[in-house]
């Protein structure tokens, strides 16, 4: 792992922001178009926390994450000729292809030969309907083609978990292939979301602009119990869309201001990552976790990911991750105490300011870091 070139004053390992986050989430579970509509018009009312170049309708970022729309997709998805399995018994990806055809076709090349490999089965690609009229030519010229793939385990009788964990494989192991093949072409190709259970829009837009480019967010048949979105503001980073957010876990505000430790915690202990669910083998697939091409935020987001497909609960995970301020509370009970003191020994802390807004796609909810410095209601 090499720390990233740089090539002006500009300096990567410098990155902060200050964003804006939330989600909103019906409590019996129910899933509706409403969840969707009203998260968008919170992500409207957050366009101060984001931030924009010097076009107005280029924005840092912003995006929305959603529960699997099942019935959306079962319908959409029979107009092109793909016939879909029950909820829960396919994934989809969404994919940030290049505008190239040539370099389009070698990445869908890695991805395609990376299904078979993995024992997966591809059902087809759906192109995702945009309109990019209203957003500026700075994002235009580095606009992605946006693809969904849908996919299965040839094995009818594999648990969703499990399809989540080769889900999780695939996305890592054919990113690092088309790395290794295109080192000078890695914006080039980016998978937003791998999942049964969720998928992400986003993209290096305005707030408004999230539900003006993806027309999927506005179709009254998309549903979900819950929604979760994110404002970018880069202070020091340039925008780009992969780094726009939600990632796959969570929405971040704030600066892990231990990300060069924590990067280089999960580099050095990556060789004693071991799982009962996850092979040898695909262990060394997902590798690296992290790593300082990433900003903090999607280093983060990637640590999550990989505890939780290894067996965690997403609330113990955040406990281990982002602790309180433990050692001199004197009100702490002890088995609470004994459990930060124990995680403190195998992983190092991520510390802020930070407010996080988390989901594994069943549930959902928010932390703040132990230094409290962001606003959160």
């Amino acid at each position: 792992m090499s720390q990233i070139e740089t090539k002006s004053l500009y300096d990567p390992s410098y990155e902060h922001d200050a964003c804006g986050i939330g989600f909103i989430a019906n409590l019996k579970g129910v899933k509706s178009h409403k969840t969707i509509d009203d998260a968008l018009k919170m992500l409207e009312n957050m366009e101060h926390r984001g931030a924009v170049g010097f076009e107005e309708n280029t924005g840092d970022g912003a995006g929305v994450l959603i529960q699997m729309p099942h019935n959306f997709f079962k319908i959409t998805c029979k107009e092109i000729g793909i016939d879909l399995p029950d909820y829960g018994k396919y994934g989809v990806a969404m994919i940030y292809f290049p505008k190239n055809v040539v370099m389009r076709e070698a990445c869908r090349k890695i991805f395609n030969d990376s299904i078979e490999h993995l024992g997966l089965e591809l059902l087809g690609y759906r192109n995702v309907p945009v309109s990019n009229k209203t957003i500026g030519k700075t994002a235009i010229s580095t606009e992605p083609k946006i693809e969904q793939a849908f996919i299965v385990a040839k094995d009818s009788n594999l648990p969703s978990d499990a399809l989540e964990r080769k889900l999780f494989v695939l996305r890592n192991w054919s990113y690092h292939q088309f790395c290794i093949e295109f080192p000078e072409n890695k914006d080039d190709f980016y998978i937003v979301s791998s999942s049964y259970k969720n998928i992400t829009y986003k993209g290096q837009l305005t707030t408004f602009q999230v539900r003006e480019y993806f027309l999927d967010l506005s179709d009254e048949r998309l549903d979900s119990a819950f929604a979760m979105i994110h404002s970018r503001f880069s202070t020091n980073t340039f925008p780009k869309w992969k780094l726009a957010q939600p990632f796959r876990y969570i929405a971040h505000n704030g600066e892990i201001n231990t990300i060069r430790g924590n990067v280089n915690w999960a580099h050095c202990n990556q060789t004693l990552f071991e799982s009962s669910l996850f092979s040898k083998d695909e262990i060394e697939k997902l590798l690296p976790i992290c790593d300082h091409e990433n900003s903090d935020s999607a280093n983060l987001d990637n640590m999550i990911e990989m505890l939780v497909l290894g067996g965690r609960e997403l609330p113990h995970v955040m406990m281990m991750l982002v602790p309180e301020a433990w050692q001199n509370d004197e009100a702490l009970l002890d088995p609470k105490r004994a459990f930060y003191e124990f995680h403190s020994s195998i992983v190092e802390a991520w510390d802020g300011p930070a407010s996080i807004s988390f989901t594994d796609g069943h549930i959902i909810g928010a932390t703040l870091d132990r230094n409290g410095l962001r606003p959160s209601r």
